[in-house]
């Protein structure tokens, strides 16, 4: 049994077939903190941030694509795997993503986490070559191609040709900080604190990356600051890009410069095919329009731009094989543990 695994800092997808995601749930978990024991995950966990008692801690262990509580992530892992895996007898080989630039201690740490379930093989691929394979683009063969993967810890973006990366970036301001950011321009614009579930479903609701051509509102409840009563505002499109704009200009940026270290061969058929969006934060309206504008080269956003990178780590089980065998062959899988 092959299991695919985007273990990512917002969301965990696993797949293990070709039809869709057996597990497709946000990456957080609830516990006791008197006894450690697990209470919630998934979206039940989500469901319970900021609003539980004293005695119940909810958290996402993840943070900018690595772990950063080792113990929960092998509790989330577990429980996932446990829901795919019926049978015990066949242990399963699991291909999972990691972000483009991601050190020795942090890529083991994740192998550490998955293997605790008890797994044959562990094999890791960069999420940029993932979201290629997901979105059908073929990296194999001597032609450029770029993707930038947007998720909740890191924005990827990288230049690929003959299965390998040739020029990649990664930087962790993503859409957590995006969610940062809000939170700290509503309270400082209104007197108004909210929590990190509520300026999520604000971003995702009426942010964007250029002036929209429709604008929307979207009413923002939380705390008053100086009352500490209950209160709600109205934000509207145009408004909320004022908190976004920094972020958005580091990933313009980060796009500029890995195409500035792009060789003039890749560059060109990066010029006659564009630039592939995938990832959650790939939504966010306007995101194509404002990469278009600024590098000049045309923008896409895959179909089904969250599942990219799951739907190209089942994609990649196709080369387990010759990565066991340690074959010479192109291999887009990095180090089989």
């Amino acid at each position: 049994m092959d299991i695919a695994l985007d273990l990512g800092t917002a969301n965990s997808r696993l797949r293990t077939n070709n039809s869709g995601n057996a597990i497709d749930e946000p990456s957080v978990i609830a516990y006791n903190i008197e006894n450690n024991e697990i209470l919630a995950y998934g979206s039940e966990a989500y469901a319970m941030l900021g609003k539980t008692s004293s005695r119940i801690r909810v958290v996402f262990p993840l943070e900018g694509g690595v772990i950063a509580e080792s113990g929960l992530v092998e509790e989330l892992v577990n429980i996932f795997m446990c829901e795919v895996c019926t049978s015990r007898v066949v242990m399963p080989r699991v291909v999972a993503c990691i972000p483009g630039e991601i050190t020795e201690v942090e890529k083991r740490a994740i192998v550490g986490a998955i293997s605790s379930f008890g797994v044959r093989r562990v094999l890791l691929i960069e999420s940029t070559k993932a979201a290629a394979f997901g979105m059908g683009l073929d990296i194999m063969g001597p032609h450029g191609a770029m993707v930038v993967d947007m998720g909740a810890g890191t924005i990827d973006a990288a230049v690929m040709s003959l299965g390998g990366v040739s020029v990649s970036k990664t930087i962790k301001t993503a859409g957590n900080a995006m969610d940062e950011e809000i939170i700290k321009y509503i309270r400082r614009q209104h007197g108004l604190i909210i929590g990190k579930a509520m300026a999520k479903a604000c971003k995702e609701s009426i942010g964007c990356a250029v002036k929209p051509e429709v604008e929307r509102t979207f009413r923002v409840k939380g705390r008053d600051s100086l009352r500490g009563l209950p209160r709600a505002v109205e934000v509207n499109s145009t408004e909320l890009m004022e908190p976004l704009s920094d972020i958005l200009k580091t990933i313009v940026t980060t796009v500029t410069n890995v195409l500035e270290e792009t060789p003039p061969e890749l560059l060109g058929d990066i010029q006659m095919d564009g630039i592939m969006l995938s990832g959650g934060l790939a939504q966010l309206e306007g995101m194509d329009k404002l990469l278009e504008q600024e590098t000049g080269i045309t923008v896409k956003v895959a179909r089904h731009p969250a599942d990219c990178v799951v739907a190209g780590c089942f994609t990649a089980t196709d080369f387990i094989e010759e990565a066991e065998a340690q074959r010479a062959n192109l291999n887009p899988l990095m180090t089989v543990y």
